[in-house]
């Protein structure tokens, strides 16, 4: 392919309403006639998540769906196929969030061949990439289109990595991998180095492997493949993965070790007490995606930690986890590389792993060669200088984090979050994760924390690992970032992100008006772990101490992140004050995170403050979600209002 045709209808994205609703009504707009075009279009917004059922060619019906333009969703069902558009045009930040291939499957289904934006998401590019929608910032782009102008796809491709040139020249990566994947060896880059390396770029190099095109560089920006010591996917993605693979190379398929891939089904294990999915008529697509998900598991001997069996004949509700909280419980070990389909795959960097999300593509492509692909990141050091002001957590921290002006702007966008600095030594592993895990939120490639004395407690405590650390797990002085970012913990106080995007963080005592609630949700991977249940107990037990339980016009869901986390909060007496402050509480699974259960709101007019990571919108309901700390949650509720712990302490001295 030398040329790329394109028709000539563009569609611009417009922070206006009535502008998309004027192309779709067939009017042919101009850069500047279409206003301002809209930043961060997340990938929730792309595909929400009552599309994700489908995993093939219907999701063309479905593009932009859940596009939210102040309060409306102007785009609707088919739209952009009967448009008969092949453009899209956005702002900055497009594809953020959500790891989902959905997105761009759903656009290049639609007849869409090229997207321009300001900027783009590093998960959404790679995946666009790999499926051989092609990606420009380049918006002189959009006269020449508009004219009838061929555009050459060498032009196209000439400004990014050879990797990403050739697998976009090869029509995608799988057609790709056929082609150039034949012979894949270990590149053998380990030690030797005169140069100082950051600890991702050791991890890195340990991995790297050389494929008949890459060298295995670990320069910043190269395209290269690493091989991983694990490979997760979850049901959202299994079917439409496997149906990739069976359609690109038969079956049966013969998989690169098999024992270090593993399934989860962790999503949509309480969709059956999901409005969404009820109302959407979606339980059946439900079924099916398990039904895909299992054979596969079946089929080629893959792990699958699956839904709870039922309990005393009631119907089974749950899972045994969150895939990435389940990942740093039982299997990622400190100096390994861990890839998975969830944007959240950063949570096991807290054990000083190189661990990163990817897309369905990239998954079937290394189930089956073993090679991950990626784009070397360069690194961002976050120093956090302690000390941690009592009440504060880490999601806080992050919080914070998140509202910094540089983040703010997009300079953590694809790098790797080292957090390091003396505040790191106050923070277990599980408080830890919090910031590796956000890291999905604040843009980056992964986050990680160089592991210590603590992760060795971790390992010992949670797994009966007994694991030395080895001299060159650290960054070496004198590695290069990108830059630094200093936080001084001690003048860090709660925090709260106001809807819309969790990078809209304040310091909670400066937030005047203080919004009822009617939902408080405390769970996900973010906010499911042992010590985000310990601050839901502190607070609720001082409240049953004070005799003060949830308001009736409010409820509260605790959803544990894995069973693991269940186990320790039944051991240590937690069920009990939780019951008797009138919280329900709820077996693991992603479940209102991903508006999949439980927690998430069911109409627009509906509050929720919520410990979870993101709160774009739609992403938990059609609600406005606040996003707070696992404490602030709890305090929350019991206030019927958005509060901190001091200061429901404070209303009731």
């Amino acid at each position: 392919m030398t040329n790329l045709r394109l028709a000539k209808r563009v569609l611009f994205l417009s922070a206006e309403p009535q502008s998309i609703k004027r192309q779709l009504n067939g009017e042919d707009l101009t850069l500047e006639t279409a206003g301002a075009l809209r930043d961060d279009v997340s990938t929730d917004e792309i595909t929400p998540m009552s599309v994700l059922t489908q995993f093939d060619e219907r999701l063309g019906r479905y593009p932009y769906v859940g596009l939210r333009i102040g309060s409306e969703c102007p785009i609707g069902v088919d739209s952009i196929k009967s448009g008969g558009f092949s453009v899209t045009v956005a702002g900055n930040r497009y594809g953020k969030g959500s790891s989902r291939e959905h997105s761009p499957v759903a656009e290049l289904r639609a007849g869409i061949r090229l997207v321009i934006a300001k900027s783009f998401e590093r998960i959404y590019r790679q995946n666009a990439d790999n499926l051989g929608l092609f990606t420009s910032t380049d918006f002189s782009l959009i006269d020449r289109i508009q004219r009838g102008e061929l555009i050459e796809v060498e032009e196209l491709v000439e400004s990014r990595d050879e990797l990403a040139a050739t697998i976009l020249r090869s029509g995608g990566l799988l057609r790709y991998g056929e082609t150039h994947m034949r012979n894949v060896s270990r590149s053998g880059l380990v030690g030797g180095s005169v140069t100082p390396r950051t600890l991702t770029e050791k991890i890195l190099a340990r991995h790297s492997i050389r494929t008949e095109q890459t060298n295995a560089s670990i320069e910043a920006g190269t395209g290269t493949f690493v091989r991983a010591d694990w490979r997760f996917i979850h049901e959202y993605y299994t079917g439409m993965a496997t149906h990739m693979l069976h359609a690109t190379f038969g079956r049966p398929l013969q998989l690169f070790q098999p024992e270090s891939i593993l399934a989860f089904e962790d999503h949509l294990s309480y969709s059956h007490r999901s409005e969404l999915h009820i109302r959407n008529g979606l339980l059946p697509n439900v079924r099916e995606l398990s039904a895909a998900h299992r054979r596969f598991a079946d089929e080629y001997g893959i792990r699958n930690h699956g839904y709870l069996e039922s309990i005393d004949g009631r119907p089974a509700e749950g899972s045994e986890g969150i895939s990435h909280a389940m990942m740093a419980e039982l299997y990622a070990l400190p100096g390994q590389v861990v890839v998975g389909t969830d944007s959240h795959t950063p949570h096991s960097g807290a054990l000083g792993c190189v661990a990163f999300g990817v897309g369905t593509t990239d998954m079937a492509n290394a189930f089956v060669t073993g090679a991950v692909r990626m784009t070397v990141p360069s690194s961002l050091r976050i120093d956090m200088r302690g000390p941690v002001s009592a009440g504060v957590t880490a999601k806080d921290l992050v919080l914070h984090l998140l509202a910094n002006p540089k983040i703010r702007a997009g300079a953590g966008v694809g790098k790797v979050f080292e957090f390091t600095g003396s505040a790191i030594a106050q923070l277990t592993t599980d408080e830890r994760a919090t910031l590796t895990n956000m890291t999905a939120e604040l843009g980056g490639f992964t986050g990680i924390v160089a592991p210590d004395e603590e992760t060795v407690r971790f390992l010992k405590e949670r797994r009966g690992v007994d694991f030395k650390l080895e001299p060159w797990m650290q960054s070496d002085a004198g590695a290069q970032y990108a830059d630094t970012i200093v936080l001084e913990c001690a003048a860090i106080k709660p925090m709260v992100a106001l809807p819309g995007d969790p990078g809209n963080g304040v310091a909670l005592d400066e937030l005047q008006e203080r919004p009822r609630i009617d939902v408080a949700y405390g769970g996900s991977c973010t906010a499911g772990k042992r010590e985000d249940f310990d601050h839901y107990h502190a607070v609720l037990a001082w409240a049953a101490e004070h005799g003060l339980r949830v308001p009736s016009n409010v409820t509260l869901y605790l959803q544990f992140g894995t069973t693991d986390v269940r186990d320790y909060c039944v051991s240590r007496g937690y069920i009990e004050t939780f019951e008797r402050v009138g919280a329900e509480l709820l077996q693991p699974s992603c479940g209102a995170c991903a508006n999949c259960g439980p927690g998430s709101s069911t109409e627009a007019s509906q509050v929720t403050v919520s410990a979870i990571n993101r709160n774009f919108p739609g992403r938990s309901g059609p609600g406005q979600v606040w996003l707070v700390s696992p404490p602030t949650v709890a305090a929350s509720a019991i206030a019927g209002e958005i509060v901190s712990f001091d200061e429901l302490k404070e209303r009731h001295a």
